[in-house]
Formats: C-alpha cells, sequence, structure tokens
C-alpha cells in the first residue's frame, strides 16, 4: 500500500483533530472556568437543564449544548439508534468531555461510553418518572418521554454500573452539584 492511495481518501481534504479551541473559547465567554473540571452523569429526565437553567452563576454547562457545538452529537432522535451507534456517538462526546474537564469547565449530561463521571444522579424509578411526565406536560424540551419508558429503565441500570466502580451516586442534581462544588 502506498501512503497515497487514492482509494482510501481524497488526499486533497484533511481530515483532522482540533482541541476545540474556538468552542472552548465561546463557552468561556458564558459559563465559570474553575480549577478543576468536574462531570455529572445522569439518564434524561432527571433535572440536570432545569438545574442549570435556574443556576445564579453559570457555573454548570448542559453537556447537550457542549456535545452539540463540538459535533459530537448529531441532529435528531440518536438515542434511538442502534447499539452500535449509540457507543460510537457516546464515545465522541467522551472525548469532548474530557477536554472539557481538562479545561475546568463542570458538565451535566446524559452521555457517557467511557469517562468516568465525578458523580451520577439516579433518582428512585417513581420519582424519576414523575420529573419526565412533569417535562412532558410543561413543556417538553427533548430527551426521553414516558413512551421510552423501558430505556430509560436500562440506562438508569448502565448509570448505576458507575456505582459500583466507586462513583458517588445521588439522588438530585442539587445534591451531586454541591458536593462536587464543596470539594
Amino acid at each position: 500500500m502506498e501512503w497515497n492511495d487514492p482509494s482510501l481518501l481524497n488526499s486533497s481534504i484533511p481530515f483532522t483533530f482540533t482541541d476545540g479551541t474556538d468552542i472552548f473559547n465561546e463557552l468561556a465567554k458564558k459559563y465559570i472556568k474553575h480549577s478543576k473540571g468536574l462531570f455529572i452523569l445522569g439518564p434524561s429526565g432527571v433535572g440536570k437543564t432545569h438545574f442549570i437553567k435556574q443556576q445564579s452563576e453559570a457555573n454548570w454547562i448542559d453537556g447537550d449544548i457542549l456535545w452539540y457545538a463540538a459535533n459530537a452529537l448529531p441532529g435528531g432522535k440518536w438515542w434511538e439508534a442502534d447499539l452500535e451507534e449509540i457507543n460510537r456517538i457516546e464515545a465522541r462526546c467522551d472525548v469532548v468531555t474530557l477536554e472539557a474537564k481538562r479545561q475546568g469547565f463542570w458538565i451535566m449530561g446524559t452521555s457517557n461510553y467511557w469517562l468516568k463521571p465525578d458523580a451520577i444522579v439516579v433518582p428512585d424509578l417513581d420519582t424519576h418518572k414523575k420529573y419526565i411526565e412533569t417535562r412532558e406536560d410543561k413543556g417538553y424540551d427533548g430527551g426521553l418521554t414516558t413512551n421510552d419508558f423501558e430505556q430509560m429503565k436500562a440506562h438508569r441500570e448502565v448509570i448505576l454500573e458507575w456505582k459500583q466502580k466507586g462513583v458517588p451516586c445521588f439522588t438530585s442534581v442539587q445534591e451531586a452539584a454541591k458536593y462536587l462544588a464543596s470539594l
């Protein structure tokens, strides 16, 4: 094989990786950079976006904003793809989250494949279901719905595996954020 094998890629179109400087510079205009980055993982519908919208200082970034800005998340209902594609998407999100943490940003999100979170949020099942029902009734803004209950339960189990690996587990976003901010 030659290095410029034309059957592989068009060598006139570069395939590059980036450190995301432009994205992170824009985020730094709106969100506080800290001495240590943090990542809270929680399934869809536990109140991450609600918490972020209510914060008095812009400490926490909604992971979806970060991941869409970096083109790690595709448009549409990507969570309905097959598991191999979901894993590929979430692995891209992990790379972006890792760099954001390295730069001192605090992120809350639901996308995760291999990156160890600093805390997880998994409320009891009835409370979680109520949160999702309330979101549907008062202005659905994306994510899983009550029609996706089985997928939501499965995702909770995947997230709870981090608890077995020593990641602190909380029943509310507020508790997790307060704990991590106090460290």
